[in-house]
């Protein structure tokens, strides 16, 4: 395990000398390089889906589908971030092996990541990037199942919407537009925007649980993040939404180097458990 980066500087240097470039295989080696890992978690079976538990056995669980766009990333690659966002709720945090492209295409992840919230029955679902426009999928296919709705950065719209994909690939050190659209091609086929399942902004957002969302200023997802914070607002639906100053994509990857990271989680543990509390109230 590489050791994590401390601070902005050291994090900058580590993602420069870890690009995530190449085949597919070159691309999983890079990003677990890159994501420094963290605590194993238990491992467990879900819905026939291999999963890792980070916390305790009991509890209202927390569903984390791990970023990559659907081509990378793993519950190893995650396990920094679930253990730490365990600890901070008190509650397991649980993150699936969804099949990856592109061997295996849409829909292949969400059937799996529905596959384990039906083992759970009722979970939290948090999700990061590309897990984040799974866990949008999920609240909308089944909202009875999913009980809060934690976004970091989700890729949510490949309409064309969005002006940040092109505007911000100088600025964000972690994603850029080219890069993002060769990752959904690997998931959804050559033309991603004529696939519903590439724009969960333009599905049914009246039914959803509260949502927690956030995204970094610098990011070229911002606009997918404002885009859903704005639907959400005119279909009705409780949204907490947090835009951050100065940060890359996926800077949730690494709670141990930046204080702003560590700010994130407590956000998003403090919505998560202040939502179970008020759903058991009622």
């Amino acid at each position: 395990m590489i050791p994590a980066p401390q601070g902005w500087d050291a994090l900058v240097a580590h993602i420069g000398a870890h690009p995530v470039e190449g085949a597919p295989a070159d691309m999983r080696a890079a990003f677990e390089a890159l994501s420094c890992g963290g605590p194993s978690g238990h491992p467990m079976t879900l819905g026939g889906i291999e999963c890792r538990r980070h916390g305790p056995d009991r509890g209202h669980p927390i569903l984390w589908l791990h970023g990559g766009g659907l081509v990378f990333g793993s519950p190893a690659s995650h396990a920094a971030g679930a253990s730490h966002l365990s600890r901070l709720t008190g509650r397991p945090v649980i993150l699936p092996a969804y099949r990856l492209a592109p061997e295996h295409l849409w829909p292949a992840p969400l059937e799996d990541a529905a596959a384990v919230l039906r083992a759970l029955g009722r979970a939290d679902v948090v999700g990061d990037s590309a897990g984040g426009m799974l866990a949008l999928h999920l609240a909308q296919r089944d909202p009875a199942a999913v009980t809060a709705l934690g976004l970091i950065s989700p890729n949510t719209d490949r309409t064309g919407a969005s002006l940040t994909r092109r505007a911000q690939s100088d600025l964000d050190l972690m994603n850029d537009d080219a890069t993002d659209l060769r990752l959904a091609r690997m998931a959804f086929g050559e033309d991603p925007a004529a696939q519903d399942g590439a724009s969960p902004l333009q599905g049914d957002l009246l039914h959803l649980p509260p949502v927690w969302i956030t995204a970094a200023t610098s990011e070229v997802l911002l606009d997918d993040t404002l885009l859903l914070v704005r639907a959400l607002g005119l279909a009705g639906r409780p949204v907490e939404a947090h835009v951050e100053p100065g940060l890359c994509h996926m800077w949730t990857l690494w709670p141990n180097a930046l204080d702003q990271t560590r700010r994130t989680y407590a956000s998003l543990a403090e919505f998560l458990n202040r939502t179970n509390a008020e759903v058991r109230e009622t």
